[in-house]
Order: C-alpha cells, then structure tokens, then sequence
C-alpha cells in the first residue's frame, strides 16, 4: 500500500537499490552469541559489538531477573520527576569509580549523550573543533549547539593544533573526538590532543563507545590506556557494546552532572532505564573488576583474525582495535562480499555511503572474546572462498 503524498518514499528506496546503499534489517532469532541464528540460518556472527559477550552472561542474567522481581519491568517516568530508583544512583557511582571521575550520568543511548551534552558545553561564541570521520551522533549533538563547527582531517594533529590557535577569541573551545572510530577501528592520538588542548586553553570530549570494556585496565577505555586519567574534561559511553545492556552516560565532575541533570534536554525529557537494564549495567561492571580474561581473551581472538585476513590479501586499513574493516571499493562489491559470506555461513553486513565514502565500502567485522579459535578460522575459509570468488584476492592464496 502507498499512502498518498508518500510515494516520493518509495522512489527514494529503489534509487538506494539502483546505487548498492540499500539496508535491510535482518532479523536474530537466538541470542547474541558467536554463532546466532539469522533470517533462519545458523551462522558465525561478526557484526555484534558485543565484545565480550555479556549480553548472556549468568551474573547480568541473574542481576536483571532480581530486578524485575524487586522493582518491575518499567520506572513510569522520567528521572527528574519520579524515576530515579536507587539502582540509577548505584550504576552512576560504579561508573565514576571505574573511569576515575568525580561523577556520571546516565543518558537512554550513546547517541542521545552526545544530542544532549554537546549542546549544553558550547553554545554561541564558543568553537566546537571535531574530527571528521567522528560518529554521526557527535555530528548531530554538534548541530543542534549553536557553537562554530570546525572540522579538522582526520588524526592531524598540526590542523588541530591551526584550529586551536584561529578559536583563540572564543568563549569557549571544545576538542571532539572519538576514542575509537567505528568504522575504520583505529584510535585517536589523545596524548596529543590533550597536549594540545592543555596549550590552548581547550576543553576535551571523548566519545570512548567502542573503547570503554576493550582498552585499558579492566576495559576502562582509551583515556586510562593513555595514562590520561584527570585530563580529559569529558568521557562519554555507552552501556550497549562491550557493557552488553542498553544505554549511554558522561563521566566528569560534579558540577557538570548538575548541570546536565537541569539541561540536557534528553536526560529531563526521556523515560529513566528499566530496574532490570540498570541492575544487569552494575553487574557489568563487576564482571570487567573481577573477569580481566574477558579482555585478554578479546584481543587474543583479535590478533589472530586480524594477521590471517590480512594474510589472505585483503585490505584492512589502519585498524588498531578488534574492529576490522575488510575495505573492497565499491557498495556493490561491499554488499555481494556480504550476501556470499552470508551464503558461506558468515555474518558480516556491508557498510556503504553515506556511512563511510562510496570508495571505501567494506564488510566490517567484530570479533569477541567468546569466540572460539574454530569459529574464527571457519570464517577466514569463507573469506578465502568470497574472496577468490569476487577477484578481491589471489588464487593463489595458501589454504
């Protein structure tokens, strides 16, 4: 059925499927786990940013079923009004604690963090400065302040150090980055940018999603990896990759928890987490304190897929985390590696414009700590075959 005056919807769709950018959901009929039944297929799974496979671990479980029995399955309302429960506060306190903060606060995403905390640290005659390949919700928490944007090129630190000395006038200056960026996985030079940043006068913002459970001690992200600790005015991630649950949070000073708190506009105006996600989030972090072989075991698995795609001849970029891209060119090309993997018993999905630039269309892959050393080599022999298949490597590439 088209609905009149939407039809210009459907046109749009089939010029996504003319250029190879088209996205279709493909529905987990199992839980989130190495191997995962998908569209009705068992298949290794490498797209999940479970790193390290707490969405199923016993403790959470257990945390969440507790919390259901204790507090039910919703709060009924928004955390300024009646819905901060005693489990809100302790996951703020576990949090600060784990990434040496005064405070935290917990948004409902990693995305409605940056809409809303951005936004309230700059605003007009303040100059926001943001590399260009950060996330799209820094972008858009970006645009909704009405600070100046500057863009500087991705990981150039002498255009950094040129945008910091034009922003000398402004109010304010806010360097943005991610700690780990998600499509290339590589890692920002932050003993640089808080070099800089400190020079300048700068304020710093670290968006540590696919960091925070993967660096430094215990999983406590790029900041601690760097030795950072007390330099970086901001730290924002999220409790929905390596922390397996749902949501995002800040951690920084009191003051600015308070402040969020009064004005960041999705904090007051969206509905508080739910006990069993909260509790689940606390245990957590527990299990980052008392399990650090969940992360050796991530970036034991990490290593070796890493060396033997690359090994085979594919192009992995400059990725420095278990993030992999396998970059190929073209969206078509990204979109049939994926329907053969899929067809091999692998899911690894396509990522094309406008996610990453139409020339640098990939496969990205995640593995976890829960994989096993025969999940991953089976997925490397169906890179093998989806490779040879699509002319991406040699023939002669050994077995």
């Amino acid at each position: 059925m088209t609905m009149r005056n939407l039809e210009w919807a459907d046109e749009e769709v089939e010029q996504l499927r003319q250029a190879g950018t088209y996205m279709e959901l493909r529905v987990l009929e199992s839980p989130q786990e190495p191997r995962a039944v998908v569209n009705g297929k068992r298949v290794i799974n490498l797209c999940s940013n479970n790193y390290l496979g707490l969405t199923t671990h016993p403790r959470m479980k257990q945390a969440a079923r507790q919390a259901n029995e204790r507090y039910g399955v919703g709060t009924g309302s928004v955390r300024s009004i009646a819905g901060t429960f005693t489990l809100h506060r302790d996951l703020e306190e576990h949090l600060a604690r784990f990434k040496h903060t005064e405070a935290a606060l917990v948004f409902q995403s990693g995305f409605t963090c940056n809409s809303g905390i951005i936004p309230v640290l700059a605003g007009d005659g303040d100059v926001i400065i943001t590399d260009e390949l950060n996330h799209a919700s820094i972008i858009d928490g970006i645009r909704l302040s009405k600070a100046v944007r500057v863009i500087f090129p991705h990981r150039d630190m002498d255009a950094l150090e040129s945008a910091l000395k034009e922003a000398h006038s402004a109010r304010r200056r806010l360097v943005v980055t991610d700690g780990v960026f998600s499509m290339d996985g590589d890692v920002a030079p932050l003993p640089e940018i808080v070099d800089l940043a400190e020079r300048y006068g700068a304020m710093v913002y670290v968006d540590d999603a696919h960091a925070s459970g993967v660096f430094g001690r215990n999983g406590r992200g790029t900041i601690n990896h760097f030795g950072l600790d007390g330099r970086v005015h901001v730290q924002v991630g999220t409790l929905s990759k390596a922390i397996g649950v749902l949501g995002g949070y800040v951690a920084s000073t009191e003051g600015l928890r308070d402040l969020l708190i009064n004005r960041g506009r999705p904090f007051i105006f969206s509905t508080s987490h739910p006990p069993a996600v909260t509790a689940a989030c606390i245990a957590a972090i527990e299990v980052l304190e008392s399990e650090p072989e969940l992360v050796e075991r991530l970036w034991d698995n990490t290593r070796f897929f890493k060396r033997e795609i690359q090994n085979l001849g594919f192009d992995t970029g400059t990725s420095e985390s278990p993030i992999t891209p396998i970059i190929v060119g073209e969206p078509h090309t990204a979109m049939e590696l994926s329907r053969i993997l899929f067809r091999e018993g692998v899911f690894a999905l396509g990522i094309v414009y406008p996610t990453v630039p139409r020339d640098k269309s990939r496969v990205r892959t995640i593995v976890t700590a829960t994989h096993t050393r025969e999940d991953l080599e089976e997925a490397i022999a169906a890179f093998r075959t989806a490779g040879r298949e699509l002319g991406l490597i040699a023939d002669s590439v050994a077995v």
